[in-house]
């Protein structure tokens, strides 16, 4: 199994992994406790790790999201908590929702010794999110520690497949709503109407082809035999997790 092969292998199941905390009960309660809303909450912890920063700043590292959806949520919630400390609380939700859904996943620690170098590895150019997010202290415990460099990978992936999308012409619209539909384009934040991307459809397939491409090179840290235990091991952990993925591009 080569690097690209395990990228492509990957790609859904650390989506699950790593994004199944941030619509979840645990990222609810967080936004509870800052006192801000369900969406400020996401905006806000999620692109806290770039700093206290100007919207356009998180617009761009989100890139998928319209640039007002993103103000929105992140004027809100910057009114009321500091990035950094919805960041903090956000981190916190992540670790519990693994702790309380990732429990019984075997050979987690194995798991989180292959991922941990594959996050290592990754050239940080031109993904800001995942740049900070891997900059975030390791939880400890193993279900926490798997949520979180699951949700850092999360963060690789999609950076890479924001870049992939700008060099080939795909739109943020277009992406989104060639990759999950008018549903997904909803939860985004587009308004609409949304206009017919059936003629885009070959595009998009590129593009997801030049993502696995560009998302390869980290799993170069792995030999063969452990891309092969590592896929094996995500998959198995995903057995364990929740059904619900998160809407995505």
């Amino acid at each position: 199994m080569t690097p690209e092969d395990t990228a492509r292998a990957v790609k859904h199941d650390i989506g699950r992994l790593g994004g199944g905390f941030m619509l979840s009960e645990q990222a609810k309660a967080a936004s509870v406790s800052a006192g801000i809303g369900a969406w400020a909450m996401y905006m806000l912890g999620r692109g806290g790790v770039l700093g206290d920063v100007n919207p356009d700043v998180v617009t761009a590292a989100f890139y998928f999201f319209p640039p007002s959806s993103v103000h929105k949520g992140w004027s809100k919630g910057r009114a009321v908590i500091t990035p950094a400390g919805a960041t903090s609380l956000f981190t916190g939700a992540c670790h519990e929702w693994g702790r309380q859904n990732l429990a019984d996943v075997k050979d987690a620690e194995r798991l989180n010794d292959l991922l941990a170098r594959v996050a290592a590895a990754a050239n940080p150019a031109g993904v800001p999110l995942f740049a900070g997010w891997r900059a975030v202290p390791l939880a400890v415990d193993p279900p926490a520690r798997l949520a979180q460099l699951s949700h850092v990978l999360r963060e690789y992936r999609g950076g890479v497949h924001g870049l992939c999308c700008v060099a080939s012409g795909l739109s943020p619209l277009e992406a989104v709503l060639t990759g999950g539909g008018e549903g997904s384009a909803r939860f985004f934040g587009w308004p609409e109407p949304y206009a017919d991307v059936t003629h885009l459809v070959e595009l998009r397939d590129q593009v997801e082809t030049l993502t696995d491409q560009r998302a390869a090179a980290p799993w170069d840290a792995l030999d063969e035999t452990e891309r092969e235990e590592c896929v094996s091991l995500i998959s198995a952990a995903c057995e364990v997790a929740p059904g619900f993925t998160p809407p995505g591009t």
